[in-house]
């Protein structure tokens, strides 16, 4: 390990020498006042008599004087085999003096001690400032050396040639002062029964936290807190190590404990930076791959063992240790990063998503053997984007990621961080984004992670009423905390940055925008307006939307929303009728749509005509706010069955049903989100302990065909998806959007235009009944000369009965549907049917 150098900067091998000078001027002086010493004993002198600790120190001081004359002898062939290399024309030659071994010196058990008052709060864990009493101070007489190392038996300070052997003080406190006039750089060398431990002393170094640093903490605006927080390998004072920083404002206490000192912090105590409450200590010789927690004294005095808020790496649960970690993975997806930044905004895009649970997507896979198959798969589907269900670290596979306890940690149980970022990597080099569930609402309450976290309440509100999330169990973290804010707000630009993550869907925003969100009356108390709204969450929100579209360019962030908040997707400086500016997000769920279609599936075709307006009320507020139409996990797990399986009649009407209904989304205005395993009609819910139902697909399975026709549609439906404008340019916008006709219920017919910027337009047409209706008349532009069919679901590659209008279309003057033309098609049952200009 290379040396710490000394505060002024100078050379470490002359400090060392100038160390040594010291201390042999000190012990000759010493030596020449025991001699004055002695010969005035040769006289009575009572007071000499009644002094024998006196005669001690004079007989160590005589010790020191000889080592002093070997010192100077050393000094002095040091002093000639330099001389030796002037220049060549004096032709001096001087014998060479044989190296000599370390001098080992004697400290001088004079006033070093470590004081009462701090040795018990060492003992007890609860000192804020141990590098005010550890490490090498400068006193009167010299430099004192104090160190504290449980269970040492020894403890020998080294400086350059200099070894000196500390004082044993008991309870593992080692002392000794030597006497020279400035602290060197030194080293410690630690014995224990069976080992040497050569190290740096932790306790020499300054903070190695900046001032700007704390000042931005201390705000509340550190966006990049995960560099200033947690556990960050560094050379810091010339030496190699980590320094570990923590929040715990109303800790009496913190230590550091971890495989490197058997997982006792005794001699491992942090200190307090100011007033921030952050807590740091820089531990050389420690590095990558270790595992630690932090050990926190609360206010009561009772101990907590608890992992790092800010570990970037954590152990595969149910083991909860973090992990020091630094990244090495080489980026390979500039080119995909740069076409972001510079392309149009989501909303304004094609943007189609394929959600996937990570673990179960194919089960027992890492991220690296996800990374040779997912991307493939995705890509040949023609998914824009994948959906990630929450990769932060969270203790119980069950919660599917959305009871978080490493904010900043891929979970371990796919592998590294690196491992997750090749995984990203490698699908934007395939063309697709990546967007992860994010969940800043809430945390559970496991009594080694945030609840509580210092002792009292610190992530969550101090109000329990606030603080209690009241479906699961869980705690919600208090918004209005400025420091709190800053832990999320960080933490939502740390997965963009340092991830390349496109974008975050955030998890159930409802919940944190409502006081009275699941409580009864009672249970909640109203905001300084007397109203419901959530306040501190707003201000959050706001705040996190701003600073990632601020700092990551071509970024997206959606909203879980599930209620009528005004403005989610407005920016956050537009205010609104209710006072309120927008949230700032790009896109919002449409839990509306979603319910309404789903139920209208549900049911028999013969009385989807009393249901024929929750298939067109979606068009009354589609422009409210821009939109993703959501067939996600939450639709086919716990009852609610698959989406097949939804849809009514036998195996063929169920699978038309789908096909159907799917190519109706992809044309309604809003982007588009399907779950894992529907694009092949899985028929069982899905279930995370084994994922999708693959053996669908299988050749050898007697109904491989009829999987593999939906998954064909679906590749058809990105496909033409991409490729048609009409179908994206204009989702937000409602001149992009015209019906034909929406009011035919006793056919349970919808059609409709979507328009591109340019104008061009598509025609969609689903007949949602079991019926075929031949020449069936719909009204048509007049300035579209004529039509093709550019999608039918009832191909019977896709596993339809293959009625088509496979000839152009070419319009009648006819009027119809208030429009001065019209055209005759054929409606297949139970399918949608798109035409494009031909």
């Amino acid at each position: 390990m290379t040396p710490r150098p000394t505060p002024s900067g100078s050379d470490p091998k002359k400090s060392a020498a100038k160390a040594a000078k010291s201390v042999k001027k000190a012990a000759e002086k010493a030596a020449e006042k025991a001699v004055t010493k002695k010969t005035a004993a040769k006289k009575p002198d009572p007071v000499a008599e009644k002094a024998p600790a006196k005669k001690a120190v004079a007989k160590k001081a005589a010790e020191q004087n000889a080592v002093s004359k070997a010192v100077t002898k050393k000094t002095a062939a040091k002093t000639a085999k330099t001389a030796n290399k002037g220049p060549a024309k004096t032709k001096k030659v001087t014998t060479p003096v044989p190296a000599s071994p370390p001098e080992v010196l004697a400290a001088i058990p004079a006033s070093p001690e470590v004081p009462a008052a701090d040795r018990d709060r060492l003992l007890s864990g609860t000192h804020h400032d141990p590098h005010g009493v550890l490490g090498a101070h400068p006193v009167p007489g010299g430099v004192a050396f104090r160190v504290f190392r449980p269970y040492a038996r020894a403890v020998t300070v080294a400086a350059g040639d200099v070894r000196a052997d500390l004082h044993d003080d008991g309870d593992g406190f080692f002392t000794g002062l030597l006497a020279l006039r400035e602290v060197p750089p030194y080293r410690l060398l630690v014995a224990y029964e069976e080992t040497v431990q050569d190290t740096e002393d932790p306790y020499g170094f300054l903070p190695a936290l900046g001032d700007l640093d704390l000042h931005l903490i201390g705000e509340g605006r550190h966006e990049q807190l995960w560099t200033a927080l947690g556990a960050q390998p560094m050379t810091h004072q010339g030496a190699t190590g980590t320094r570990f920083t923590v929040w715990a404002p109303n800790a009496r206490g913190v230590r550091v404990a971890g495989t490197f000192n058997f997982w006792d912090g005794s001699a491992f105590a942090m200190r307090s930076l100011g007033s921030t409450g952050i807590w740091e200590l820089f531990v050389p010789g420690v590095g990558e791959g270790e595992l630690y927690k932090f050990e926190i004294t609360r206010p009561d005095g009772s101990k907590t063992l608890r992992a790092d808020p800010l570990a970037r790496r954590t152990e595969v649960p149910p083991s909860t240790s973090s992990i020091i970690h630094a990244s090495h993975h080489e980026w390979g997806d500039g080119e995909w990063l740069a076409r972001r930044a510079e392309g149009s905004p989501a909303h304004e895009a094609p943007f189609s998503v394929y959600e996937i649970h990570l673990p179960s997507w194919r089960p027992g896979l890492t991220y690296r053997q996800l990374a040779e198959q997912l991307p493939a798969y995705v890509k040949d589907l023609g998914f824009t984007h994948v959906e990630l269900m929450p990769v932060a670290e969270h203790p119980f596979g069950g919660s599917w990621g959305y009871q978080v306890t490493g904010f900043y940690a891929p979970t371990a149980r796919l592998g590294t961080p690196d491992d997750f970022k090749y995984l990203v990597d490698a699908l934007h080099q395939a063309g697709i984004g990546v967007l992860m569930d994010w969940v800043p609402a809430h945390f559970p309450r496991d009594d080694w992670a945030l609840a509580e976290f210092d002792g009292r309440t610190l992530y969550e509100h101090e109000d329990p009423l606030r603080a209690a999330h009241p479906d699961w169990g869980t705690l919600e973290f208090d918004y209005g905390r400025r420091e709190v804010r800053n832990f999320l707000v960080a933490n939502a630009i740390y997965w963009c940055e340092e991830f390349h993550i496109d974008g975050l869907r955030v998890d159930a925003v409802a919940s944190m925008l409502y006081l009275d969100y699941s409580r009864e009356p009672g249970q909640w108390v109203p905001n300084v307006h007397g109203g419901r709204e959530n306040l501190d969450a707003v201000d959050f929100l706001q705040e996190m939307n701003a600073t990632v579209y601020r700092r990551v360019p071509g970024v997206v962030t959606i909203a879980e929303e599930s209620t009528a908040w005004d403005g989610v997707t407005r920016a956050t400086h537009h205010m609104g009728p209710g006072g309120f500016g927008g949230l700032g997000f790009g896109l919002k769920w449409n839990m509306g749509w979603m319910h309404d279609s789903l139920d209208y599936m549900a049911h028999e075709p013969v009385h989807r005509k009393y249901h024929h307006h929750e298939m067109t009320f979606s068009m009354v507020y589609a422009y409210s706010e821009n939109y993703v139409l959501p067939i996600s996990h939450d639709e086919v797990v716990h009852g609610k069955r698959s989406l097949v399986s939804k849809m009514p009649g036998d195996w063929w009407q169920q699978r038309a049903n789908l096909r159907g209904y799917l190519a109706f989304m992809w044309a309604h205005p809003g982007k588009q989100l399907l779950f894992m395993g529907q694009e092949f009609a899985q028929g069982a819910e899905w279930s995370e302990a084994h994922g999708p139902d693959w053996w669908l697909l299988d050749p050898a399975y007697g109904a491989e065909a009829d999987h593999r026709g939906v998954r064909d549609l679906v590749r058809d439906l990105n496909m033409v998806y991409r490729h048609t404008p009409a179908l994206w340019q204009r989702d937000t916008d409602p001149s992009g959007f015209q019906w034909i006709v929406g009011d035919a219920s006793e056919d349970n017919v919808f059609a409709f235009l979507r328009y591109d910027a340019e104008g061009s337009p598509l025609l969609a047409v689903s007949n949602l009944s079991p019926v075929v209706r031949p020449n069936y008349r719909l009204g048509a532009p007049d300035d579209v000369p004529a039509w093709l069919e550019s999608l039918n679901t009832d191909l019977a590659k896709y596993g339809g009965g293959d009625v088509t209008n496979p000839d152009i279309v070419k319009p009648d003057p006819q009027a119809w549907h208030g429009r001065p033309a019209s055209i005759q098609l054929t409606l297949p049952p139970l399918a949608t049917v798109w035409l494009r200009p031909a």
